[in-house]
């Protein structure tokens, strides 16, 4: 961990904390190396079955960008997860950060996450059952 990235952190999170606050924040980031977010939202809609079609790429292969919506109807802060394949068209809004990280991940360096395809069996479902997952490097 260096020095400077916890202190660039922990500078960008006083915008929506108090300084002791976001100096804790950003040590427990730093620390863990980095964040390791559940996306939100990935059984609206038909994003089951993008992400069903995911698990057929290489992790590498799936890439994510974090894309703020200050137009979003709900949540002004909500702060979008889009996916697209190596070589595909485009990107898909597979879900959002929860709302209480929005300030955290707005405030990390804009590195591209890593993402994470995850499936079980959740809920009352004895169907398979998808999400995602984000790692943010520190």
């Amino acid at each position: 961990m260096k020095k400077s990235s916890l202190f660039t952190l922990a500078n960008r999170l006083t915008k929506t904390m108090d300084r002791p606050a976001a100096f804790r924040q950003a040590w427990q980031i730093c620390k863990a190396g980095g964040l390791e977010i559940t996306v939100r939202g990935t059984s609206f809609g038909n994003r089951q079955e993008a992400l069903k079609r995911l698990t057929a790429y290489r992790p590498e292969q799936v890439r994510a960008v974090i894309v703020p919506e200050p137009t979003n109807p709900v949540d002004p802060a909500a702060l979008a997860v889009m996916v697209g394949v190596q070589g595909g068209k485009g990107l898909f809004c597979l879900g959002y950060i929860p709302r209480g990280l929005c300030p955290v991940v707005s405030a990390m360096p804009g590195k591209l996450p890593a993402v994470r395809i995850v499936s079980g069996a959740w809920g009352f479902s004895h169907n398979r059952t998808f999400g995602a997952r984000l790692t943010l490097a520190a």
